[in-house]
């Protein structure tokens, strides 16, 4: 093993395996391993042009010799070997001569180390194992390998981050996640510890990740390389903007997002879409955005409206923005075979290919095929066909549905994409799929882009993705699994986050108890980045079957409007809807911040309070924004509930207007018509007048 300097990098030589760690912007490093002839030339998530920072690299000449040796007897066996580090700003790789990398801050404290057992006199873990912290394991047969990163465990810290994963902890220490999309879950492999650094495995395989008490261990299935990036800072805010630097922030939200969207399963026509519309203006409700759903279209593929049941979309565009209501339009990359695109896209290599058996992926409603978003061509294709039948009529802002994509079933070894095999590749989809109208609409002078997008992946965020959590059960506790959710996307880097408010699966509109989940619900989306009613609304299967040219079209849930859930609740649902637009400078400057730097709007309590140790503990309440604290009522029947108050500041009860010292837990009064929030003391906002 060699340890050798190549300009600016650090090289871990030994055979055909090279290790490079160098700079990657300010206060990171980038790590890659390759077990070939040359590195893998993939940057995946790390694709902005960072700041150049010059390392300072240094060899030492140590003493190797174990104590065995130095007896009289063995004295001709005295070794001297070669270490060295790599420091960039406030961290620093130290890389003992046996070649394991240990990583440490401006302080000279222990970040993080890797993990090895090997049966080595000098290593300090003496133990006959034989696991190695890199493994690059071959296929056999093939020229790929199966990749494992073993780091040490610390029992004292905390992880947060890594995406949207649909179970209930805040903090991933201890929990084991697997490196992949699904409906609902969205694998976004960056991560903040407590112990002052961010870590983004940067590779888009199927794989998975183990947080444990002996160990952390990710494990790529099947890959080129090893790739990861970290990332010290003093705080969170610092660590999140290093890493936001090298992948790309999100840009300025459209004003539009900063509003009240509407949404249902499904407005089946234009007069329906639009007498909703008509209504909340009618009522003097705010409104912001509208959304056309799926199954608008005459097939899966054809990425264009059915004239019977949408006869004049530009009239029908028209009309919402003079109310100043945002058309939203869902797209979907299924394409039916029966679909008049899917001919020429299957010939130029547009679909997503099986390596065997049916090459359908969806059966549902149509057979159809995933188009292939990592092909550039593909992604033009679409583009091109949404241009010529949706932007022409004034509609800009896109719902990317079955962005995973949703295969059924999941057998990401069976498919290919352009840019790879699904196992090595498959979790860039959303990515792609995003940019590829990202891109297109850039290029006809769109500036404010945004696009509603059901999954993401590291970098996500500079396409303009509103990620929201998908298809979901209308319950309390997924309602609580949201939170974390929504907290977690916030600190991998996808500020723009939304739930569908009161659940997509499964709730009735006749049910007082799915009624008073719903005003929950709705109380908290009021401070969530984008404020966005959607479900399917039970029972949908009432109504009655359609068909079209003998294809069926999807019937429509029941009523989802602020006013269909009773005359109590409409009250206590208006009400927010005028909360929400008073915050919206506050909002607005919150949406700036996340652009310039990172910072989320939504985010847990330590990120600002980082020195009051309870803020890393506390899971059921979270910032929105430096001002305000919001603790959801999560639980059915409760009309009170605890929360606590960082130090440093007095808060103030924004419904009681009782002032209190912070370093405290208090209990304050929850009935039906009021989510708790404190405001931090000295700043004014009009939420309860």
């Amino acid at each position: 093993m060699r340890l050798l300097q190549e300009g600016n990098r650090l090289v871990i030589s030994e055979g055909m395996s090279k290790v490079w760690i160098e700079p990657w912007g300010e206060n990171s490093l980038r790590v890659r391993m390759t077990s070939e002839h040359e590195m893998d030339s993939e940057d995946w998530a790390l694709t902005e042009v960072v700041k150049s920072c010059q390392a300072e690299i240094i060899f030492e000449e140590i003493d190797v010799t174990d104590p065995w040796y130095k007896e009289e007897a063995y004295k001709q066996y005295h070794m001297k070997g070669i270490q060295a580090k790599i420091t960039n700003g406030k961290i620093t790789a130290k890389v003992s001569n046996e070649g394991w990398i240990s990583y440490y801050n401006q302080k000279g404290e222990l970040l993080t180390e890797e993990y090895w057992r090997n049966r080595n006199r000098i290593n300090r873990y003496c133990v006959p194992l034989r696991v190695d912290a890199r493994q690059l394991k071959p296929l056999q047969g093939g020229t790929d390998y199966s990749l494992t990163a073993r780091f040490e465990a610390f029992d004292d810290e905390k992880i947060f981050g890594l995406g949207q994963y649909q179970e209930k902890h805040l903090n991933k220490k201890g929990a084991v996640l697997e490196l992949a999309h699904r409906n609902s879950q969205a694998s976004v492999p960056f991560m903040i510890s407590s112990r002052g650094y961010g870590f983004l495995w940067n590779n888009p395989a199927i794989g998975s990740v183990t947080f444990g008490t002996n160990k952390t261990e990710w494990y790529a299935q099947s890959t080129k390389k090893l790739d990861y990036f970290i990332t010290a800072g003093d705080t969170p805010a610092e660590i999140e903007m290093q890493y936001t630097a090298a992948t790309g922030r999100s840009p300025m939200m459209p004003e539009y997002g900063l509003g009240y969207w509407q949404c249902k399963l499904r407005y089946r026509n234009q007069e329906e879409l639009l007498s909703v519309a008509r209504e909340h203006k009618r009522r003097g409700l705010p409104m912001d955005a509208i959304v056309i759903d799926f199954f608008h279209w005459t097939r899966q593929g054809d990425f264009k409206f059915e004239p019977r049941d949408w006869p004049n979309p530009k009239k029908m565009v028209d009309e919402l923005k003079e109310m100043g209501i945002e058309t939203v339009v869902s797209v979907w990359p299924t394409i039916d075979e029966r679909s008049e695109n899917f001919g020429e896209m299957a010939d130029k290599g547009y679909l997503v290919r099986a390596d065997r058996g049916n090459s359908n992926h969806m059966t549902w409603m149509g057979n159809t095929i995933f188009y292939d978003a990592t092909h550039p061509g593909a992604q033009a294709f679409v583009w091109d066909r949404c241009k010529t039948n949706y932007y022409q009529y004034g509609i800009k802002c896109f719902w990317l549905d079955e962005a995973e994509p949703e295969y059924g079933p999941y057998d990401f070894d069976n498919y290919r994409y352009y840019m790879g095999p699904a196992l090595q590749c498959t979790n860039m989809y959303p990515a792609m799929y995003a940019k590829g109208f990202y891109d297109g609409l850039k290029a006809e002078g769109e500036k404010d882009i945004l696009s509603l997008v059901r999954c993401a992946w590291a970098g996500s965020q500079k396409y303009g993705v509103l990620t929201w959590s998908g298809d979901i059960y209308s319950s309390f506790r997924s309602m609580r699994e949201q939170l974390q959710a929504g907290l977690n996307m916030g600190l991998a880097g996808i500020p723009w986050w939304t739930s569908d408010i009161g659940g997509f699966l499964g709730g009735d509109i006749r049910d007082d108890k799915f009624k008073e989940l719903l005003v929950r619900w709705f109380e908290w989306g009021a401070f969530c980045p984008v404020f966005r009613m959607h479900g399917e609304r039970s029972p949908w299967y009432e109504r009655e079957e359609e068909y079209i040219d003998g294809v069926r079209q999807l019937t429509s849930g029941q009523d989802n409007e602020v006013w269909s859930f009773g005359d109590d609740n409409y009250e206590i649902l208006k009400k927010y809807l005028f909360i929400r637009e008073r915050l919206r400078p506050y909002i607005r400057e919150g949406m700036k911040v996340a652009s310039e730097t990172g910072t989320p709007m939504m985010r847990p309590m330590f990120y600002d309070f980082y020195e009051d140790q309870t803020c890393w503990e506390v899971e059921d309440q979270y910032l929105f924004g430096p001002d305000l604290i919001v603790a959801p009522i999560m639980e059915e029947g409760m009309t009170e509930r605890k929360l606590y108050l960082p130090k440093g500041t007095n808060w103030v009860d924004a419904y009681t207007k009782k002032v209190y010292e912070g370093g405290q837990w208090i209990v304050v009064p929850a009935p039906l018509e009021i989510i708790p929030i404190m405001i931090r003391a000295g700043k004014s906002y009009a939420i309860y007048e």
